[in-house]
């Protein structure tokens, strides 16, 4: 079921009332299954729906001077295009990465439950909001970080938003992505992609074979990453102490 992580995720970052979570849990939606690299959405498209990911992973991305550019993951729980709510026209492409099961939730019943809750209306805004800030961080990771740090800084942001919703298993979880996606995620090769893995595998700071990542110095990590959550703006920041699983929450 769409609400469940979508739940998850907006309590994790904006809290919902009781009122508010039947709400979502009652949203009429439309689903559709994607097979690796197929859109869920193309540059130009004019939705009617937006989307929530309920499992796997999707990219945004935009072809630049020949080169495939992906300036985000957003994983279950994620309203990817939730911006065509104000925005008609897509400017970027998304796409699955790997397998990956979506849900489409018409305009016309978003718009319909924001005007009867001033909650809800304000915890998508705040996630609009989120999704800037998490953009942002991105821009500053290309542009001031060597491949090390880049790479790290990616990991720390996807265990800590997969902790958001339940599926990072002490510092362990699926990652469907290939040295390709991370290349394009990042600025770089797959050679240096390659290389800076083996680097930090080396450290013995990850695990990642067969698409199952597991941070075994999760602090270590996010020294090399410079790595604060802040800008995920959790509203629960204090679970804890730096851990394998824990990454400052």
């Amino acid at each position: 079921m769409p609400h469940r992580k979508l739940i998850a995720r907006l309590q994790a970052v904006g809290g919902l009332s009781e009122r508010d979570k039947l709400r979502l849990a009652r949203m009429p939606y439309r689903v559709k299954s994607l097979a690796d690299g197929e859109y869920a959405v193309r540059e130009g498209d004019k939705p009617g729906s937006c989307i929530v990911v309920i499992e796997g992973f999707l990219a945004r991305q935009r072809v630049v001077n020949d080169r495939n550019q992906i300036s985000s993951f957003y994983l279950p729980g994620d309203m990817p295009d939730l911006p065509t709510l104000h925005l008609p026209i897509a400017d970027c492409d998304l796409c699955s990465v790997g397998s990956s099961t979506i849900a489409a939730v018409p305009h016309s019943s978003l718009r319909e439950m924001m005007a009867e809750s001033p909650g809800l209306t304000h915890v998508f805004w705040r996630e609009t909001l989120l999704q800037g800030a998490i953009y942002r961080e991105w821009v500053e990771n290309l542009g001031a970080r060597q491949a090390l740090g880049r790479l790290a800084h990616l990991l720390c942001e996807l265990t800590t938003r997969m902790e958001f919703v339940g599926l990072a298993d002490n510092g362990s979880f699926r990652i469907p992505l290939t040295q390709q996606d991370v290349a394009d995620a990042c600025g770089l090769s797959i050679v240096h992609v390659n290389r800076t893995i083996q680097e930090l595998r080396g450290l013995g700071i990850i695990e990642w074979e067969n698409h199952i990542l597991t941070l075994l110095r999760a602090d270590e990590l996010q020294v090399v990453a410079e790595f604060s959550p802040e800008y995920l703006h959790e509203l629960n920041p204090s679970r804890g102490s730096v851990s394998k699983a824990g990454l400052g929450f």
